[in-house]
């Protein structure tokens, strides 16, 4: 009897896969422009006739929504569940809704999507992105149809003529891949110190950061110094802790990358993670972005040339500082009207003066979300909820989210003064840029 069972839901699932697709429509390819901040890739989804934003993750198998910002969205078919990944509780409450109707640009639809709601608001992304964010599609996205993500050009396109997708990707590189629950893998090189060691990672968009490995995973692993304590993101069950270094080189095909910044998540981040056989770690959008990337789901292989962004260094947030959005507020701009000038009765030229108007803009509101022990930040006395107000003279209101984290990538020894404000008080404390994970060549 429960075999049976088992056999029922195993051709359950196989059908509703079948169903849960995207199709393009009445066309040979389509383009879909998308938001790059912080690696991450940000696309317009219109979910049951309601516009949304998603990241686009290749690392995530089904399509969850978790924040709606103020928008009415009618979901059908409404079932409780549990869901579980990175972060260190074993699952999370969440819903499943079939049969919704999705839409990315006007071409590419899938009438039969599952959505995953997530109730946690402490998932929401939005405020540590800087834009709003209302869920995530992974695998569905992919599945049917490939894939060529421009990162320079910041558009997508999508192909439904075999041929036409073959002739552009005739000059890049091909690297074989492979599928397994829904999310791709290659198999890479990892040279911590003098030694490339075949690994088998996840091509994960939905990680901005260059690398992660599982050092619990690799035998006999050994962390390179200088290594450091950190924060490293938040997964379904919650955030993630971890160390992080820098490797001597990383090689994916035949590119080569030297001293690439990697993340180490520690045991009880992944814990409840489900791995696939042989998985070593993951490979994020910090090495994707420096490429022009297709992925053929359905041949198994990824294509790869290079953009201008390949010999970019690995810069690294040096300031110790993770910082949030805290809403908006409405900020008053003056703006001064332009002279005019008339000719008068007497037939000389009147000048009319200048008058002064204000407008009122709705603008961000940016504070400290974290500091990092022993860094420049925590060193200068930086707090968590401390609210910014400027950044080197520069108010915060007139900032995004991705400015912030450059300026905090942007030099070792640059300077930057903070001015924020704690406890009704204002106050502006100073600090230098600092690297604490230069590579060392290892003893």
């Amino acid at each position: 009897m429960k075999f049976w069972y088992s056999i029922v839901m195993i051709w359950f699932s196989i059908l509703l896969n079948a169903q849960n697709s995207f199709e393009l429509q009445n066309t040979e390819k389509t383009v879909i422009p998308f938001k790059l901040i912080n690696n991450l890739i940000f696309i317009p989804v219109n979910i049951n006739g309601v516009e949304l934003t998603f990241l686009l993750d290749t690392g995530i198998a089904e399509t969850s929504i978790f924040s709606l910002e103020n928008k009415e969205l009618k979901l059908p078919n409404l079932e409780k569940i549990r869901l579980s990944g990175l972060g260190g509780n074993a699952s999370i409450d969440a819903f499943r809704s079939d049969s919704n109707i999705a839409r990315i640009g006007k071409d590419y639809v899938n009438y039969t999507s599952t959505l995953y709601i997530i109730t946690d608001q402490d998932f929401n992304i939005s405020s540590h992105i800087g834009i709003p964010v209302n869920g995530i599609i992974g695998y569905h996205f992919f599945k049917n149809h490939p894939v060529v993500i421009d990162y320079s050009s910041k558009k997508i396109t999508i192909y439904n003529n075999e041929d036409l997708f073959k002739k552009k990707v005739k000059k890049f590189d091909a690297i074989d891949i492979t599928v397994e629950k829904n999310k791709p893998y290659i198999v890479a090189e990892v040279e911590m110190t003098t030694e490339k060691k075949d690994s088998k990672l996840l091509i994960d968009l939905g990680n901005s950061d260059a690398i992660w490995l599982f050092p619990t995973l690799i035998k006999n692993f050994v962390y390179n110094r200088p290594n450091i304590d950190d924060f490293l993101g938040r997964g379904f069950n919650g955030d993630i802790y971890g160390k992080r270094s820098r490797i001597h080189n990383f090689y994916l095909g035949n590119f080569k990358f030297e001293k690439p910044l990697t993340a180490m998540p520690d045991e009880y981040s992944i814990q409840h993670v489900n791995m696939v056989e042989n998985r070593k770690g993951s490979v994020g959008g910090d090495i994707m972005r420096r490429f022009t990337v297709a992925f053929d789901y359905a041949n198994q292989k990824l294509y790869l040339r290079k953009n201008k962004n390949f010999n970019d260094p690995f810069h690294f947030n040096m300031s110790g500082l993770d910082f949030r959005q805290d809403g908006m507020e409405w900020s008053k701009d003056l703006v001064n009207l332009p002279t005019k000038n008339r000719e008068n009765t007497n037939g000389g030229i009147e000048v009319i003066n200048n008058s002064l108007q204000y407008n009122f803009v709705l603008k961000p509101i940016f504070a400290i979300a974290g500091v990092r022990k022993d860094s420049p930040a925590y060193k200068a006395g930086l707090k968590k909820d401390d609210r910014l107000i400027s950044i080197n003279g520069r108010k915060t209101l007139d900032m995004t989210m991705e400015k912030i984290m450059e300026m905090m990538k942007s030099e070792e020894g640059k300077t930057i003064n903070m001015q924020i404000q704690r406890n009704n008080k204002e106050m502006t404390l100073s600090f230098d840029l600092e690297d604490p994970i230069p590579y060392q060549e290892q003893e």
